[in-house]
């Protein structure tokens, strides 16, 4: 499991939404001047925020500001790498293909079948993650949560 400690932004009826905290490693990493996302990041000043699948009990305890773990299988990050970038490449090659075939000798109609492939590979992707979007063996979850900010400091 990859364990990572973020921070809940916003609390849905089966979900939190959170943002993971910064590590440091950017900074301690060797390749720091020509690593795009360093870059993007400071460029921008935003943090991705992150759907995680809570039980409704734990849902209805969390609120904004609250530290918590989330964890997520290490076969599924590899699985959805591979699914989101492997399927729409194929689905790509497939339409070059398959229009090389149809009008050989035209770039332009081979163009347009990869972009065509491109397009429905990246849909198929869209419409699977679609059907798992609420499935916890590939999505983020609760691992576990610290106790209420607001409670401790009235204690």
């Amino acid at each position: 499991m990859i364990l990572e400690t973020a921070t809940v932004v916003a609390v849905e009826a089966q979900a939190v939404w959170v943002e993971a905290v910064q590590k440091s490693a950017c900074e301690r990493c060797v390749a720091q001047k020509g690593c795009g996302t360093r870059v993007l990041s400071k460029l921008t000043g935003k943090t991705n925020r992150i759907r995680v699948l809570a039980s409704t009990g734990h849902v209805q305890k969390l609120c904004p500001g609250q530290d918590v773990t989330i964890a997520i299988p290490e076969d599924v990050v590899v699985t959805a790498s591979l699914l989101a970038y492997l399927v729409p490449l194929i689905a790509s090659l497939m339409g070059l293909w398959l229009m090389g075939l149809i009008s050989p000798g035209s770039d332009v109609a081979s163009i347009a079948g990869a972009v065509i492939g491109l397009v429905i590979g990246s849909s198929l992707v869209s419409l699977y993650s679609g059907k798992i979007r609420n499935n916890p063996r590939y999505n983020p979850v609760l691992y576990e949560h610290t106790a209420n900010p607001q409670i401790v400091g009235l204690l």
